[in-house]
């Protein structure tokens, strides 16, 4: 018999069994569609052994008949079949998850409304959404991946069919397919999965699944046959192999021209013809009973047989399987959606003695790729934004999809009154999450604080941990980041910039011309923009025809008539610079007379940066940006970031700051880093984000630990009263850090200055100055804690020069005073495996109940609230305030600000306002020199005695130790 075929590089089917009707044992039904082919048609009919007149007929292959169903005849049962169990799939998968909507999307280059029609079809038997893009015929591979790269990432579609031409399916285009889209199983994942017998992670290719399909339905049973394939030599050919292997048949492969043809059809139970060549087949060859199962080809045929093929049974039953791959993408990806288990890689620390500078530390680790390590921890690779190898942002999305994830427990590191050097609270926190993660096999996560380009240069110098309890690596923590502080500084001088700019022009411009100028005509159309609307409806004013405004509303809308005396606002930069603390601004001739005094703050003092640590959304944020307050009008009138009208603009600076960056420990523990307040001029702790993000990732056995600036009476005391009460989380347990040498100090000890070395108090055994630190300091820090109700375990981070009873007299003091349990920590030298106790009475603790509270009713008067921190918190006597002080607080109650929360500027160095003053001074009146308000961070700040929003640099910063080798790049002298 003769055949003739036209080349395809996948085809459809047409069968010819011998006995139809029949079911073919030991196959399991395969549902998968196939990939750049039109639907087309199958025609069941029997070949005999002979005919009436006694000779061997031809096999025929008759183009002109149809199926009698729409859903085509014979295939009509294996259609039903498939609708049938893709509808049970879909109830069960909406009755899990009644919000979702299954969609497939169709990318098809050219016109074919039957392909498109039946697939609408079937989508709409089984329920399923069909979005199509339909491009030009001759479309370039670059405009098909530019949609394919498009669906990919929209969450929404869970499954794509590439309609296309064989030549446009190449494998640039393939491979920019997502694997877990590629409903048609076309990509090199795909395949090679199921190669490799993972089935369960793949889609088989449809064209073997609907040969499967047809020959499991042949009436001679084929288990143990041999079916052999006939052409073809790429991925097809392959997968049916593969498949009709593992379904018990024996797959046998030859070529037209193969001189062993003859005898290989001779033999075979059945045969598939894979592609299309002119051929004579003679019938003798042919056994009786055998199965034929031919692939045409569809996409580049004549007009007249597409048109057919496209009405065929093969076609909704190709839809069929499409229909139900969707279904299953789908199910998948719900199931990727949900929490993982931690699977974390703990990196092997060697400890060295002595301990090595923290820099030679952290370049001995190679830390895991960020990709890895965002794995490990339960992160979808959709969820990460990498800025190069070791460090990436976190989406926010991340909260959407584990909202009903429980929290994990959520651990507060704060320490007692500092010296200048710092107590290492970063470096506690650091060793307690390896200790739980590497040691404990705890889920655990840390959230530390960006540092500020000012210290880092300054005094203090890094602040990513110390010895072998570090973020890693620390150049890339220290220097930049992902650049969060550079696009605050940005945003906030970008609101300086407007406040001089619109007080210039309503100085030098009519009502009329400042009016034609904000609300221009643009093609003879004027009309106001979003954020003047808004600004009109505060006004009172709603309409929204500019033409329609009166002459006193338009001198109400242009004229924000700012108090020069009054505003509030300052420029910053991430350095600390004294002689930016006043400047006066608007000498040159062009700005017309406008000069005023201001000054600079430095950028983690901005109030943009306060509010990037409070918001819970990118919502939250621009709602606060937009609530900031700049400074009065002439009237008493508070002027906002949003009347200026450019919120929006510090919304779009500010979208990708508020994405936490994920990064690791010296030991592979995951950290967050994001925010960075100061802690005695604003509310000193990481972001309410990166709490929120790690507690969901950690699950509900799972820690998170986060730190606060300074020592408790700051940084704790906002944690709990500000932070806490934007959040809504309740931590469980406290770690107060303290060393033996502040202890000391706080015991009568001389004092201590940084860069000047320890005096001998502070390196020889002095039992008497650590138990009067002890029964001061530290005694009076564990009842601040006790104040909000939360249990306290004490971390003693050890030093070199500390001996055995100096540490023991700690622990029993710090006991005696009510802490649940006081642990010595051996982190900085030994890792996490030096905080292991650490982290066992951590988890004890936090196990226990505990009856968190606020200090105080956000609802009582600003002075009250105000008196109470410092009496119950400070040890104050009572409270006074300046004149300024109480005229501010007046005009904060008029403007409706008196329930706000309160954040003290005060020194971080003494629990009083007087640095000198250590221990737990007494009989001593707080003094409030002004009350300033942070409207749109959401807090009333009052800043006690003097207090410096710009730090200035020391006679020796620490720049001078820091250099660059211009060969290898390296940084030396940074930490």
């Amino acid at each position: 018999m003769k055949l003739a075929f036209i080349r395809s590089a996948y085809g459809s089917l047409r069968v010819h069994p011998a006995r139809p009707g029949s079911r073919l044992s030991g196959l399991s039904r395969r549902c998968l569609p196939p990939v750049g082919a039109t639907d087309s048609r199958v025609i069941l009919r029997t070949v005999s052994a002979t005919s009436s007149s006694g000779t061997r007929p031809k096999l025929t292959v008759d183009f002109g008949k149809q199926p009698e169903k729409e859903d085509g005849s014979e295939c009509g049962s294996s259609v039903s079949e498939v609708i049938q169990s893709t509808k049970e799939a879909m109830v069960s998968l909406q009755g899990r998850n009644p919000a979702i909507q299954p969609l497939l999307a169709i990318l098809q280059a050219g016109e074919d409304d039957d392909v498109l029609q039946i697939n609408k079809k079937m989508a709409g038997k089984i329920g399923l959404n069909v979005t199509h893009i339909c491009l030009t015929k001759g479309c370039s591979e670059d405009e098909i991946v530019e949609e394919l790269l498009k669906l990919n990432d929209d969450p929404r579609v869970h499954g794509v069919f590439l309609h296309l031409p064989s030549t446009s399916l190449t494998s640039r285009v393939l491979n920019a397919l997502k694997p877990e889209k590629d409903v048609d199983g076309i990509t090199d994942l795909n395949m090679g999965r199921l190669v490799r017998g993972d089935l369960s992670n793949s889609f088989v290719p449809p064209i073997a699944s609907a040969v499967l399909d047809l020959l499991e339905k042949h009436d001679a049973p084929l288990e143990g046959k041999t079916v052999l394939l006939v052409g073809g030599e790429g991925p097809l050919c392959l997968a049916l192999q593969c498949l009709i292997e593992r379904s018990g048949m024996v797959a046998l492969k030859s070529h037209w021209n193969s001189n062993v043809l003859q005898r290989q059809v001779m033999q075979a139970d059945a045969m598939v013809l894979l592609d299309g060549v002119n051929v004579d087949v003679p019938p003798s060859w042919i056994r009786p009973g055998a199965a034929i199962i031919c692939c045409e080809p569809t996409l580049e045929t004549d007009e007249h047989t597409f048109g057919m093929s496209s009405k065929s049974g093969l076609g909704y039953l190709t839809a069929a399987y499409r229909t139900h791959n969707v279904v299953r993408s789908c199910s998948r990806w719900l199931r990727e959606q949900q929490y993982r288990p931690w699977r974390l890689h703990s990196l092997k620390l060697q400890p060295l003695t002595p301990v090595p500078s923290d820099i030679e530390i952290s370049r001995a680790q190679t830390p895991k790729p960020v990709t890895q390590l965002a794995e490990e921890i339960g992160l979808l690779p959709e969820e990460l934004e990498a800025y190069g190898r070791n460090k990436a942002k976190v989406r926010l999305s991340l909260l959407d999809r584990l909202h009903s994830q429980p929290d994990g427990k959520y651990v507060l590191v704060a320490g007692i009154t500092p010296t200048p050097l710092g107590e290492g609270k970063s470096t506690v926190t650091i060793g307690l999450v390896q200790a739980m993660s590497a040691h404990l096999k705890h889920n655990s996560f840390a959230c530390l604080r960006q540092p500020s380009q000012g210290p880092t240069f300054g005094v203090k110098g890094g602040a990513a941990g110390g010895g072998y309890a570090q973020v890693i690596p620390m150049e890339e923590f220290n220097l930049h980041l992902t650049g969060d502080i550079h696009a605050i500084t940005a945003a906030n001088n970008l609101v300086a910039a407007a406040i001089d700019a619109r007080m210039l022009h309503e100085a030098t411009q009519s009502d009329k011309a400042l009016f034609n100028r904000l609300v221009p005509s643009v093609n003879g159309v004027r009309s106001f923009s979003p954020i003047q609307i808004s600004r009109l409806r505060r006004l009172g004013i709603f309409k929204t025809d500019p033409a329609a405004l009166s002459m006193q509303e338009i001198s109400t809308f242009v004229r924000l008539d700012l108090d020069p005396s009054k505003i509030t606002w300052q420029r910053v930069v991430d350095t600390n610079d004294r002689f930016l603390r006043k400047i006066t601004v608007g000498q040159a001739s062009t700005e017309k007379g406008q000069i005023r005094e201001t000054g600079f703050d430095i950028a983690v003092a901005s109030e943009i940066m306060a509010i990037l640590a409070l918001a819970d959304s990118l919502e939250d944020m621009k709602n606060r940006l937009a609530r900031m307050v700049v400074g009065t009008s002439r009237s008493g009138q508070p002027v906002t970031a949003e009347d200026l009208g450019v919120s929006g603009a510090l919304a779009v600076l500010m979208k990708d700051a508020i994405k936490p960056t994920l990064m690791q420990t010296l030991e592979g523990s995951p950290v967050f880093v994001h925010a960075g307040p100061f802690a005695n001029i604003a509310h000193g702790n990481s972001s309410v984000l990166a709490d929120k993000l790690a507690l969901k990732l950690v699950g509900r056995d799972g820690f998170v630990v986060t730190e606060a600036g300074f020592g408790a009476d700051i940084g704790m005391e906002k944690f709990f009263n500000i932070k806490c009460r934007a959040s809504g989380l309740r931590p469980n347990v406290v770690v107060l850090v303290a060393t033996v040498r502040a202890l000391k100090m706080h015991g009568g000890g001389p004092n201590v200055s940084a860069g000047a070395p320890l005096p001998r108090e502070y390196i020889d055994e002095n039992l008497s100055l650590v138990a009067g630190g002890c029964r001061s300091n530290l005694k009076k820090q564990i009842q601040i804690a006790h104040l909000f109700g939360v249990p306290v375990v004490v971390a003693l981070n050890v030093f070199k020069t500390d001996t055995q009873a100096e540490i023991d007299l700690v622990c029993q003091i710090a006991k005696e005073c009510g802490a649940s349990d006081a642990v010595p920590c051996h982190h900085w030298a030994q890792g996490g495996r030096g905080s292991v106790e650490l982290a066992k009475a951590v988890d004890e603790a936090a196990n226990r109940p505990s009856n968190f509270q606020f200090l105080y009713n956000t609802e009582m008067p600003i002075v009250e609230k105000i008196r109470t921190i410092a009496r119950k918190v400070y040890g104050a006597d009572d409270v006074e305030l300046s004149p300024e002080a109480k005229s501010k607080i007046d005009y904060y109650n008029q403007q409706g600000y008196g329930s706000l929360p309160i954040c003290m500027a005060k020194t971080h160095l003494s629990l009083s306002h007087m640095p000198e003053k250590k221990g737990a001074p007494t009989g001593f009146v707080l003094p409030i020199r002004d009350v300033r308000a942070s409207v749109g961070a959401g807090f009333i700040y009052p800043l006690v005695g003097t207090m410096s929003t710009m730090p200035g640099l020391p006679t020796r910063p620490c720049f001078y130790d820091i250099d660059l080798d211009p060969v290898t790049e390296e940084i030396t002298g940074l930490f």
